[in-house]
């Protein structure tokens, strides 16, 4: 696997490495690469999340801490210089494989250097049971990207007072706060941020690719795309009927729907679910115009796998999804 390299003196703002993935997936050639960086204080959040429901906006302008959507679906996450940011590029296009690929590298290097690391879950990585790692995947040119982050030693009161998980979520996972289900590398192993950059890259890496400064010219101009108002703060969604819902497995769902006369105008699906392939054209739109009632929504579905859109979500919890309790009942 090979590493991509970039001037690691500059400090760029996180929509910078957002975009460097996109370039890196559309422009080179390789079967995987991946590149580590770091950021100063920032949020980012998943793209079918809603700001105001992930993200503490008054503490963020407060404390200075940038807040950034990507393009991955997903949870908030914070970032700071105690962590380090990984982004993996590959081929492969089997979404699962590409991800249980990523997550094992990564796991079987913490292994070697002592700290005892497990996959878990959707997208964690966790050392004694407790949080290290989130990660979260989406594609891209024709390429599968995977990118996520350690917790090296970063600040705690930071994460904690910047995201808003739902207590819901964190029930979940049996817990009933962040800071009981997080835990940092600097408490595992006795080395610097600056050697454990040094061991990633050269425990994962067979071969370093600079980037030139042409690329960062085509960096800069993608990265634009990510600093738009209405790319960070998306469109405010209509609906007459709302609702959420949590799918073991598969993620957090908030559900708005505009109905006329019990028919479907239009759906809105937003969340930290997993994409798997972009599914307004292919999934929600095929809905639009259908009678809002099980039957007929089952009967415009019936020649869709909705897991081949969502990871892990199967039709019938689609449709629950959907249906249940729209009567509030």
């Amino acid at each position: 696997m090979k590493y991509i390299s970039l001037n690691e003196e500059n400090i760029y703002k996180l929509s910078f490495y957002l975009a460097m993935e996109e370039y890196v997936a559309k422009n080179l050639d390789f079967e995987e690469v991946f590149f580590l960086w770091r950021v100063n204080p920032s949020v980012i959040f998943g793209r079918n999340q809603l700001i105001e429901k992930e993200v503490n906006l008054s503490y963020c302008n407060e404390h200075n801490i940038a807040t950034f959507r990507r393009k991955s679906g997903g949870g908030c996450v914070y970032a700071d210089r105690g962590n380090i940011m990984i982004s993996y590029i590959t081929r492969e296009y089997n979404v699962a494989d590409a991800y249980n690929a990523y997550l094992s590298k990564v796991v079987d290097l913490l292994n070697t250097m002592g700290v005892k690391a497990e996959a878990s879950g959707r997208n964690d990585i966790l050392v004694n049971g407790m949080k290290v790692s989130g990660n979260a995947f989406y594609r891209c040119g024709g390429k599968s990207i995977v990118h996520g982050t350690l917790l090296y030693d970063t600040d705690m009161d930071n994460m904690i007072n910047a995201i808003t998980p739902t207590t819901q979520k964190l029930k979940s996972k049996g817990v009933e706060s962040v800071r009981s289900r997080i835990t940092t590398l600097k408490n595992h192993i006795s080395i610097s941020i600056e050697e454990l950059i040094a061991t990633l890259k050269n425990g994962l890496s067979g071969e370093v690719v600079e980037l030139r400064e042409e690329d960062e010219k085509q960096i800069r101009e993608i990265e634009k795309t990510y600093l738009t108002d209405d790319f960070i703060y998306g469109n405010n969604p209509r609906c007459n009927i709302e609702r959420e819902m949590r799918i073991e497995g598969v993620g957090e769902f908030r559900l708005m729907l505009e109905t006329n006369k019990g028919v479907i105008n239009h759906i809105n699906l937003v969340g930290d679910y997993f994409i798997k392939e972009e599914f307004d054209e292919q999934l929600l739109n095929r809905l639009k115009n259908v009678a809002y009632n099980e039957n007929a929504i089952r009967e415009a579905l019936a020649d869709v796998n909705v897991s081949d859109y969502i990871l892990n979500l199967d039709n019938e919890n689609f449709v629950k999804l959907l249906i249940l309790n729209k009567n509030g009942n």
